[in-house]
């Protein structure tokens, strides 16, 4: 068990912000016209755009790298969220049902957002509306008076997502071949088509669910010794379980209106750094936010240049990469996460 002191808070997120900012540079010089780092930080900080460099790295290759990095620490923030409310670390962000509220209302728009005279850009929209009424659907089906039952959040969320798979599939069955291809793309998770004005409103909601997140971050750790024991070390369990798992619902829900279903990030990024830096949330919470999204920097990086002028879905690099990193840290942290008290000082 490894105890926080403010040195080692410190100096790891002093270690993952500078992690963070070597992959931004990575990604920015990265493309079918390379660019020195020290090139990439003139254009960055240099006054004027007229020059070339200057109108790649700001104009094309920023807008997407800053996305990838909101959408990274929004899916693992709340990764961590859910792993500490259900008490369970495989648990990831799309395991409540609110990803597949969000993935039904962008495939309904996708479907039918051309007859009814909307574009592309209605897309993220519908799907953080369908977030929010899946967020709702948890409240009333699994809330049982003041209460809401984590199982019944599991059971709901499992229903959910099944029903909001078929239903994308009907709905891809109904739509044109443009249209199936553009759902597949978006169900696989791809960056390509983020537009930078959703780029505030993304920043809002991750800042809004970290805030709350760290706040609470003693509260996840008693949760960790399970309901009981933590009411009576005097943590309100029920109220911060309703204002974590909106926190946690809403900045999922702005990642998937954004980018498509990317899967893994949320799962193995708290996973590995509760297995590095311990099981304290005080840290957990901030040091996954700057992991998750140097990670996703790093595999849109890989998605946009791996295949030379083709581009790949970022969800495919982030499970091809994820999958077999996550089973490495599945068998050596197996018995990491039933360690009782860890974490709590």
């Amino acid at each position: 068990m490894k105890h926080l002191t403010p040195t080692r808070f410190t100096v790891s997120l002093i270690l993952l912000a500078t992690f963070l900012l070597a992959t931004v540079i990575f990604s920015l010089g990265m493309g079918p016209s390379p660019i020195g780092p020290g090139e990439v930080w003139h254009a960055l900080f240099s006054e004027g755009t007229g020059s070339p460099v200057a109108d790649i790295v700001r104009g094309i290759r920023l807008p997407r790298t800053l996305l990838a990095a909101l959408v990274g620490a929004c899916l693992a923030c709340a990764g961590v969220i859910f792993q500490a409310l259900l008490r369970n670390p495989l648990a990831d962000p799309f395991i409540l049902g609110v990803s597949g509220g969000a993935a039904l209302g962008a495939i309904a728009m996708l479907s039918f957002g051309s007859t009814l005279g909307l574009g592309y850009a209605a897309v993220p929209p519908a799907a953080f509306a369908g977030s929010l009424l899946t967020l709702l659907l948890l409240f009333l089906v699994a809330g049982r008076g003041s209460r809401v039952s984590a199982t019944g959040l599991l059971l709901t969320g499992v229903v959910f997502n099944a029903f909001a798979s078929a239903a994308i599939v009907f709905l891809a069955s109904l739509s044109g071949m443009l249209e199936g291809s553009r759902i597949f793309v978006w169900l696989v998770g791809n960056l390509s088509a983020a537009r930078l004005d959703v780029a505030p409103w993304l920043a809002i909601f991750l800042g809004v669910g970290l805030s709350c997140a760290f706040i609470s971050a003693r509260g996840l750790n008693a949760l960790a010794l399970g309901e009981e024991t933590a009411e009576q070390l005097g943590v309100s369990t029920e109220s911060q379980r309703r204002v974590l798992l909106v926190a946690g619902s809403l900045m999922v829900g702005a990642a998937v209106s954004v980018s498509g279903l990317i899967g893994f990030v949320g799962l193995i990024i708290p996973h590995a750094l509760r297995l590095v830096l311990g099981p304290d949330h005080r840290l957990l919470v901030p040091a996954s936010a700057l992991a998750g999204a140097a990670f996703l920097v790093v595999c849109d990086t890989l998605a946009r240049t791996l295949l030379g002028g083709r581009e790949l879905p970022v969800g495919a690099i982030t499970a091809l990469l994820g999958g077999p990193v996550f089973l490495l840290l599945l068998r050596r942290g197996q018995q990491s996460w039933t360690t009782p008290g860890a974490g709590i000082r």
